[in-house]
């Protein structure tokens, strides 16, 4: 009896520490969405675009500890549209496989990926304090209603809609807010012309960009491995292991397809569309990070390479001003990793 006691309270420390490492890397996100923004707008704006990035997660840890967390997953109707409102975190589940304030604090660096698309999007335009309130209104109520949809034991849920890690739920969420605030606010001064011409706006620090989206790669370990939850026995640690080697391999492919894609239609090598295109493979590869072999893993970031190159080329088209890329990274790509999915 104490044996089996002695393994189950290893199991739990073990699957606890598996999330709060994976917690980590996801917070490590953070950092590498502020460089990847601050590298692709213009060198007047990027003490502007680091206030947002740092005050985003600020905001989103409190609101989610406050309210979000437990509108997303205490004391819900399986099954349900709308949500029980409450406050705090709730309390722990007897027979859990980890700590509850471990699992809070992997899902609330999840709620600040989501906010962090929309500031890269809106960049140039958007006042800190409009975005600030707009970060209390997604982090605290919007991602949480979706959230609980999903993870929460939701409507979708019971339909059997399937996201590992948030292909839809985080990203194409935090897309579809970062479009409306691109409509609702309009192209940067100078960006289009008339007859349809359209004027690069170049980052300022491409180097800082390229460290921003490594972090991001690195980070999304994290992300899709963390979301297999448990990592204490043989099945969830091989598991853990094919998450991983699927996500690095997606992401590759990505950044080789943009390169591919680039060369074959321009004649020459663009940085940012290599950046976006191993973004891309991510984004697209977390619906699903476990299922793929490693060969239909190095497909999906084929393809989200190449997509995301034409969804940047055709957005600037009709005119959407996108500045880092993160509505056809986030979004177009997300909705093509569901679509893989199911």
């Amino acid at each position: 009896m104490e044996l089996a006691t002695t393994v189950t309270e290893l199991r739990y420390a073990l699957d606890t520490f598996f999330f709060l490492i994976s917690g980590a890397l996801v917070m490590w996100m953070a950092a590498g969405f502020a460089m990847l923004e601050a590298g692709l707008v213009r060198s007047k704006n990027t003490t502007e675009i680091l206030t947002k990035n740092i005050c985003l997660y600020a905001i989103a840890c409190t609101t989610f500890l406050l309210v979000g967390y437990n509108i997303m997953y205490v004391d819900n109707t399986e099954g349900g549209w709308l949500p029980s409102i409450g406050a705090l975190i709730g309390s722990q589940a007897e027979g859990a496989d980890h700590s509850l304030e471990s699992d809070f604090f992997f899902q609330v660096v999840f709620v600040a990926t989501a906010m962090s698309v929309v500031s890269g999007a809106v960049a140039e335009r958007m006042k800190l304090w409009a975005f600030l309130v707009f970060s209390v209104v997604l982090t605290a109520f919007i991602y949480p209603m979706e959230g609980y949809w999903t993870w929460g034991g939701g409507f979708l849920a019971e339909a059997g809609f399937s996201d590992f890690a948030g292909s839809g739920i985080v990203h194409m969420a935090g897309a579809a807010a970062a479009l409306a605030g691109v409509l609702l606010l309009g192209a940067r001064k100078g960006k289009y012309g008339k007859n349809g011409a359209i004027y690069p706006i170049p980052g300022s620090n491409m180097p800082l960009a390229t460290l921003g989206t490594f972090i991001l790669w690195f980070g999304w370990f994290g992300f899709n491995g963390g979301s297999q939850l448990m990592v204490s026995d043989f099945e969830n640690a091989t598991a853990v292991g094919q998450i991983f080697l699927n996500t690095n391999a997606a992401a590759a492919a990505g950044a080789i397809a943009a390169l591919a894609v680039c060369k074959t239609t321009w004649g020459k090598a663009d940085l940012t569309m290599i950046l976006n295109g191993a973004l891309a493979g991510l984004v697209a590869i977390t619906a699903d990070p476990l299922s793929p072999s490693p060969l239909s893993a190095v497909i999906i970031g084929v393809v989200a390479g190449a997509l995301v190159v034409f969804s940047i080329v055709g957005l600037d088209k009709i005119k959407i001003d996108d500045p880092v890329g993160a509505i056809s990274v986030h979004g177009v790509c997300g909705f093509f990793g569901l679509m893989v999915v199911h």
